[in-house]
C-alpha cells in the first residue's frame, strides 16, 4: 500500500470511504474505527460547518482513518481553510471548466505552483511542513455533475495538477433530465453521463469517484471501473437503522 491517501489516489487503489454530515465528533470517530479508508466532512450540504471541523478531523484520525472535506465552493480561502485543518484532500463542487479546475488546483499548492497561502495551523503536524511535501501529500479532487461539466469534461479532466473526479449523482441525475434524482439514475442519459465521465478521466490517467447509496452499489461501481466510492452518510443510515428497529419492536409487540 502507498503511504497516504493522495499517492494511493493518483495509483488508483480501490478506496472505499464514508460521508459524514453531521457536526457529532462521538460519532464520527466511532464511524473511522470501522476501518474506511477515508471520511468525507460535508460542508457543501452537510450540517456541520467549520467551527466542527478540527473537532471531527481530530475524530477521524482518532479512528485511524483519514479525513477529506467537501468544501461549500471551490474558492481559495475554503479550500486554504479545508487544507489548513488537515485535510488530505478537498473535493470542489460544480466545476465546469477546466478555468475553474485549474483555480482548484492552485489553491492546493503553494507558490509558486499555486496560491495556497501559508499558514497550516493544525495540518503541519500531520503534512508537511514543507510546503513542497505538502503540495505532493493532499489531493484536488473536482466533481463533475452539471451539463456544463459533462460537456466538458475532457478539458476538465485534463487539467494539470488535477488528482481525481468525482460523480455527484443526485445532480448529475437532474441535469440529464430526472424529475428526481433516483428517477434519473434510471434514464439511458444518465448512464451514458457515466461513460462520459468514466472515459474523460481514462483518457487522463487519473482516478474517477462515485457516491454510492450502500456497499454493494460500492461494488458494482468498482466493477464498472471507478477507482474509489463513498458509501451514503450518517444520517441516512441513523434513519434507516432506527427506523427499521422501531418497526421490528411494534411488530414483535403485536404478534
Amino acid at each position: 500500500m502507498t503511504e497516504h491517501f493522495a499517492a494511493r489516489l493518483r495509483a488508483k487503489e480501490r478506496i472505499v470511504g464514508y460521508w459524514v454530515t453531521s457536526d457529532n465528533a462521538a460519532a464520527t470517530e466511532r464511524i473511522a474505527s470501522n476501518g474506511y479508508d477515508y471520511i468525507c466532512l460535508d460542508l457543501q450540504h452537510g450540517l456541520l460547518d467549520y467551527s466542527g471541523v478540527v473537532p471531527n478531523m481530530l475524530a477521524i484520525e482518532a479512528g485511524g482513518s483519514t479525513g477529506i472535506i467537501r468544501v461549500p465552493v471551490g474558492d481559495a480561502w475554503w479550500i486554504g481553510k479545508a487544507l489548513d485543518a488537515g485535510a488530505r484532500a478537498v473535493i470542489v463542487p460544480m466545476v465546469e471548466s477546466q478555468e475553474h479546475a485549474l483555480s482548484a488546483v492552485a489553491a492546493c499548492r503553494y507558490p509558486p505552483a499555486g496560491v495556497r497561502s501559508f499558514g497550516p495551523m493544525r495540518s503541519s503536524l500531520r503534512i508537511g511542513p514543507s510546503p513542497r511535501e505538502a503540495d505532493d501529500q493532499v489531493a484536488c479532487i473536482a466533481m463533475i455533475e452539471t451539463v456544463q461539466g459533462l460537456a466538458r469534461a475532457e478539458e476538465i479532466c485534463a487539467t494539470p495538477g488535477l488528482d481525481a473526479i468525482y460523480v455527484g449523482p443526485s445532480d448529475l441525475s437532474l441535469a440529464v433530465g430526472g424529475e428526481t434524482p433516483a428517477h434519473g439514475w434510471t434514464l439511458p442519459a444518465y448512464q451514458e453521463a457515466i461513460d462520459t465521465i468514466l472515459s474523460a478521466a481514462g483518457k487522463s490517467g487519473i482516478a474517477v469517484g462515485l457516491h454510492v447509496n450502500d456497499g454493494a452499489a460500492g461494488a458494482a461501481a468498482f466493477e464498472r471501473g471507478f477507482d474509489f466510492v463513498s458509501i451514503s452518510n450518517d444520517l441516512n443510515h441513523i434513519l434507516a437503522f432506527t427506523k427499521a428497529e422501531l418497526a421490528a419492536a411494534r411488530g414483535a409487540a403485536t404478534s
